[in-house]
């Protein structure tokens, strides 16, 4: 199988795409013992990128480091995990790359990754998920469907999701609990309010309006009103207006586990927990929406530099000059050429979206350090 699949040998890094630049790299060759003490010799404690090549010339694993030179070093104690001593074992060669600061370095990680696509990182890669989108539409009685693409029957749309089946199980259990069909395009839709010549009764077309998990618009079983009502509040809840639904099924889970029902309380936390994750999921990007601005951050050597973010993305950055009157022209420059407001992220974008907004998780009091436009 080796050589079925052409990969590039590894030369460098390559240029950085928020700086334009390539910084140089650092390192050495042989195995785990001669690596080591290139280690102890030459890396600095810095924070940085680095980078586990194989005999081949391949990059297997791209990594960073708040310190290079710690992270590095811990790769070669006895009690080691697993994945990293299958790493150690398969590579011939150790590079690094020095950052400005560690969110340089969390940045420049995710853009390598994305690049080589070492097959020993998981997060990050760009083909391991298929990302999707959460859809609400298809009239006359709209619905949540899950879609690659957002498709022009969408009156609105959330994501992307990583993972499709979790995310369809999801959107199933949606449906489900603010009871609109998930039936086929072509079923015909009746509602109650539609005045007819001849009154007819209809036949729900599946059992979802049995079990009370469907209004039954196929079956003139709700006013179109009352339908749309119903897609309101599935839209309140993925916009994160209300939360009622997860309240409710919480409620009777606890009120299960009291009275002893604990089937009954697994089943409805299977209800619960897709939802959750929903929500969860959204709430992250609903936040990385706020997170726009200039991000100035204190590099390792003791200078400054600007990063100018956008609904959660990195667009550039840059050095912030000594000089006042510099700085203000550069702030000015930022200012005119803000991008204009965007919706949901891309599909390759939503990676480093949550990347930034888990650095703002993590680190709470940076946020003082992003100042508006």
């Amino acid at each position: 199988m080796n050589g079925l699949f052409r990969r590039d040998t590894f030369t460098g890094f390559g240029p950085c795409s928020l700086t334009g630049g390539e910084f140089p790299l650092f390192g050495g060759r042989g195995k785990a013992g001669r690596l080591r003490a290139v280690v102890c010799r030459d890396a600095p404690r810095v924070p940085g990128v680095y980078g586990m090549v194989d005999a081949q010339g391949t990059l297997i694993y791209v990594g960073k480091a708040r310190s290079l030179r710690s992270r590095l070093l811990s790769y070669f104690v006895p009690s080691r995990p697993d994945k990293a001593a299958a790493i150690v074992a398969d590579s011939r060669r150790l590079v690094w790359e020095p950052a400005r600061s560690e969110f340089a370095a969390l940045v420049r990680e995710l853009e390598l990754i994305r690049r080589w696509r070492p097959r020993w990182n998981v997060a990050g890669q760009p083909l391991r998920q298929r990302r999707v989108y959460l859809c609400l539409g298809r009239p006359p009685a709209l619905y949540a469907f899950v879609a690659v693409r957002v498709p022009s029957t969408a009156t609105a749309c959330w994501g992307p999701f990583p993972g499709q089946r979790r995310t369809r199980t999801a959107c199933d259990r949606l449906n489900d609990w603010f009871r609109l069909r998930d039936c086929p395009e072509k079923q015909t839709m009746r509602f109650a309010d539609q005045n007819e010549l001849f009154p007819v009764s209809y036949t729900a077309g599946c059992l979802r309006h049995e079990i009370g998990r469907c209004l039954a618009p196929c079956a003139a079983a709700c006013s179109q009103a009352d339908y749309a009502f119903h897609v309101s509040a599935a839209g309140d809840f993925l916009e994160g207006r209300d939360r009622t639904a997860l309240d409710a099924l919480e409620r009777q889970i606890a009120e299960s586990s009291k009275d002893l029902r604990f089937e009954q309380a697994a089943a409805l936390n299977e209800r619960r927990e897709p939802l959750a994750w929903l929500w969860r999921h959204l709430e992250r990007l609903r936040e990385a929406r706020t997170i726009t601005g200039v991000y100035q951050v204190r590099d390792h050597d003791g200078g400054l530099s600007w990063y100018v973010l956008h609904n959660g993305v990195v667009r550039r950055t840059v050095r912030v000059p000594d000089d006042c009157d510099q700085r203000q022209k550069l702030m000015n420059d930022i200012r005119a050429s803000k991008p204009s407001a965007v919706g949901v992220p891309g599909l390759n974008e939503v990676d480093i979206v949550l990347l930034v907004c888990g650095w703002f998780r993590r680190h709470k009091t940076e946020r003082a350090n992003l100042y508006p436009f």
